[in-house]
């Protein structure tokens, strides 16, 4: 356990610094493009080179080839190098060849997830969409190199670079909105010059270029020497292994593919109603990211760190260990998740306004509408996602594309039902519940399905409930500060209500968690207590001197 909690401690460092400067880079994305149809035209261009690589290949350099690799470097002679040299050669192909598809069919793919911009009157953001989507789409590739030399570095026990060089990626992003924004402070669709554009798709592929360059030292230090390897035939195996995969991020693909298209949509509609503000997919896209922090600092760290370990246990055959092992994780990341997603739904306003000071407030309104939105969403998301891991680590990667079929269903359903019957305002709000309704399906049926593979998670039903009633007591007072605050000026009032009600639910939350001694979250406050003595004895030490 010790093992796992250092490595997620590291990698959990560096995806909050990621994170946080991400937030800076989208704080300026908003000044720079606005949350409105502009701002769409580049979101939507800057997704579609994601969605891509994880189409051709993520979902199995992510959750098979994991496996794989530790398998490799157990098994064969000399570590698993021709393996991974095999591996990374066929990636740079095959991501080589989708890259070069991809922006000679630009176009295509761009109607296809923003359909609505090719109606009358629309016809400069799609252009625009199209041209920001062709400097984005080398993307695919670096995205796809990053993975795996990080994977790589993962199955060898090194953790934190994966973690610490997308911060390069969006230092040099930052640096690239700052100059956008000193040489074209106000823009539209029809006044963006070329330079202007190139400078921004660019800009955006370099930074994620320099983020897998940086892993390269990374790999040469491990001791794996990386060389062009045309003999593919080991890699059948991961091959078939990977074609489920591949059917089940095709499906989230699809799924998204449904969102952006509804609250694209909902842009037209807008700007067609003469609404200025952003209702839209920008709005839901920053909303999403704000809802991916404690997603990404806490649950992938600790899956990343456990996903190697559960894979041996289950090679070795060890299911007791494996059932252990996610149990145990599943109520340390639901410790975390559980408040963050209260946090999310009584303080969504405020933290929206706090972290998009900088934005308009009535985009800054409608990014913290959405968010409560997700609010609950974090905690089924978090747990599906450690949840099919455990598939995962028994080679299994046609049970979660089966869940993954009931989750886009479910969601897409009830997006669907958002988009015809909520008012304008109201819809990106709804898609975002809709999200979590989704994984709360998943999140049912992924644990009805493992239950006959190791068995039942013991007590893991009972400490969520126990959590979730412990957060909820802990942000009610939430609701009587905010009553209290009454300050014109936005920004402070949402400064002064976070540290209140987050001071107030975060003591709560410990002390009547220490009460009712859960042990999930007990395991939470031993670090912390510990950290914290440590800084306050190294405090007193130092003012003794």
């Amino acid at each position: 356990m010790s093992e796992v909690m250092r490595s997620s401690a590291v990698m959990a460092v560096g995806t909050t610094l990621s994170r946080l400067t991400g937030l800076v880079r989208n704080l300026l994305l908003v000044i720079a493009l606005g949350t409105a149809i502009l701002g769409d035209t580049y979101q939507v261009a800057n997704t579609i080179p994601t969605i891509i690589y994880i189409l051709v290949a993520g979902g199995a350099l992510n959750a098979v080839f994991v496996p794989q690799l530790v398998r490799a470097m157990k098994d064969n002679s000399d570590g698993g190098s021709a393996f991974t040299s095999k591996l990374v050669t066929a990636t740079i192909v095959i991501l080589g060849g989708a890259t070069l598809v991809a922006i000679l069919c630009a176009p295509l793919i761009i109607r296809l997830y923003a359909s609505k911009f090719s109606d009358p009157g629309f016809i400069d953001e799609l252009n625009l969409t199209v041209t920001f989507a062709r400097y984005c789409l080398p993307q695919i590739l670096f995205l796809g190199l990053f993975t795996i030399l990080g994977q790589i570095a993962n199955a060898r026990g090194s953790f934190g670079p994966m973690m610490w060089a997308p911060i390069a990626n969006n230092l040099v992003v930052i640096t690239v909105l700052g100059i956008f924004i000193a040489i074209a402070p106000s823009v539209n669709a029809n006044s963006l010059t070329g330079g202007e554009q190139a400078l921004l798709g660019i800009g955006t592929s370099f930074g994620a270029l320099v983020q897998a360059l940086l892993l390269l030292p990374v790999i040469a230090r491990s001791g794996v020497r990386l060389r062009p390897n045309f003999h593919w035939r080991e890699l059948r195996k991961s091959a078939g292994l990977a074609t489920w995969t591949l059917i089940f991020v095709l499906l989230n693909q699809l799924g998204f593919m449904v969102i952006v298209n509804l609250s694209t949509a909902v842009s037209v509609r807008a700007a067609q109603a003469g609404i200025t503000d952003g209702l839209g997919f920008t709005p839901y896209q920053n909303a999403y990211l704000i809802f991916m922090l404690p997603h990404s600092i806490i649950a992938v760290s600790f899956v990343t760190a456990l996903l190697p370990r559960i894979s041996r246990s289950a090679a070795s055959g060890e299911k007791e260990s494996v059932k252990k092992d996610l149990a145990q994780h599943l109520g340390i990341v639901g410790a975390f998740t559980i408040p963050a997603g209260m946090a999310f739904l009584f303080l969504g306003q405020p933290i929206a306004h706090l972290l998009y000071l900088g934005a308009d407030s009535s985009s800054a309104q409608q990014i913290g509408s959405v968010l409560a939105g997700f609010s609950l969403g974090i905690i089924p998301f978090s747990a599906s996602y450690l949840l099919l891991r455990g598939f995962y680590a028994y080679e299994d990667t046609r049970t979660p594309a089966f869940i993954t079929l009931i989750m886009n269903l479910v969601m897409c359903v009830c997006a669907f039902l958002a988009y015809h019957l909520l008012p304008l305002r109201w819809i990106t709000v709804g898609i975002a519940v809709a999200f979590g309704i989704g994984y709360v399906a998943s999140t049912f049926v992924a644990s009805r399905i493992l239950r006959k593979r190791v068995g039942v998670l013991d007590g893991a039903l009972s400490t969520y409930a126990k959590l979730f009633l412990l957060a909820l007591i802990a942000f009610l007072p939430s609701l009587a500060i905010h009553r209290m605050i009454s300050i014109a000026n936005e920004s402070f009032a949402a400064v002064l209500e976070l540290l209140l009600s987050g001071g107030v639910a975060l003591a709560l939350y410990l002390w009547i968690g220490g009460l009712m001694k859960i042990d999930a979250l007990m395991q939470v406050r031993q670090p912390l207590s510990t950290g914290w003595q440590r800084l306050t004895g190294a405090r007193r030490r130092g003012g003794n001197q």
